[in-house]
């Protein structure tokens, strides 16, 4: 499963990156609204930085103008994705641009049955929202694993994409589930890697390296330093 970033924010996209485990970007208008920025500069710095797909979200509800919207931003860069909310226009805009090669990331997506109409449409990739879902009372993991295992059974190359996601078990579950993407907030993607036992064994180790740093001898050069 790829790890994906739902951010606008340059400096969480670069350390995401400096990791080495992000695989991707995604936007959509508040968070763009939020870093106060030119568009067009922002986002194409932000294909710049990943290697993966970035989404950038198309605005309105015409199916000519998200067409329009769509050609441009598919000539941002070669790994910007269209993003398209899940709406009978946004269907019909989907299925135009698939056609022309244009890769399309259905958003919006809250139910089995809109995620079948992504995938019929020719979407590159298709996003069950499964907060948004939680803040219903509506199962967001139980919907993803229906998403999942239809688009398995069907054969449908559509990739899903679990977005929304709030804490480190969402990860986890979509990634057992088989998502193929999990997009998140820079404060979820940095969870993943503590634990107070890392944490707790890592302090450890040091300790006892510093102190048993005099009796070892010649170290290697960059060593010296820890």
């Amino acid at each position: 499963m790829k790890l994906f970033l739902d951010t606008a924010n340059l400096d969480e996209i670069s350390e995401g990156v400096r990791w080495g485990v992000l695989r991707g970007v995604t936007t959509n208008p508040t968070l763009i609204g939020k870093e106060n920025a030119d568009f067009l500069p922002l986002v194409k710095e932000i294909c710049s930085i990943v290697e993966g797909d970035v989404s950038i979200e198309t605005i309105g509800d015409d199916t000519d103008k998200l067409v329009a919207q769509g050609r441009e931003i598919a000539q941002i860069a070669d790994n910007a994705v269209v993003k398209v909310a899940t709406t009978p226009n946004g269907l019909a805009a989907t299925r135009r641009l698939s056609d022309e090669g244009i890769k399309v990331n259905m958003t919006l997506c809250f139910s089995a049955t809109q995620a079948i109409l992504c995938a019929e449409a020719g979407a590159y990739i298709m996003s069950p929202f499964l907060g948004r879902l939680d803040d219903i009372a509506t199962d967001g993991l139980r919907v993803l694993s229906d998403i999942c295992e239809i688009y398995a059974i069907q054969g449908y190359t559509t990739q899903v994409l679990a977005a929304s996601l709030r804490h480190p078990l969402h990860v986890v579950e979509a990634a057992r589930m088989g998502s193929d993407i999990a997009t998140m907030p820079f404060k979820v993607f940095e969870s993943l890697v503590k634990h107070p036992l890392t944490d707790s064994g890592f302090d450890r180790f040091l300790s006892d390296w510093k102190e048993a740093m005099p009796h070892l001898g010649e170290l290697l050069p960059s060593m010296q330093e820890a």
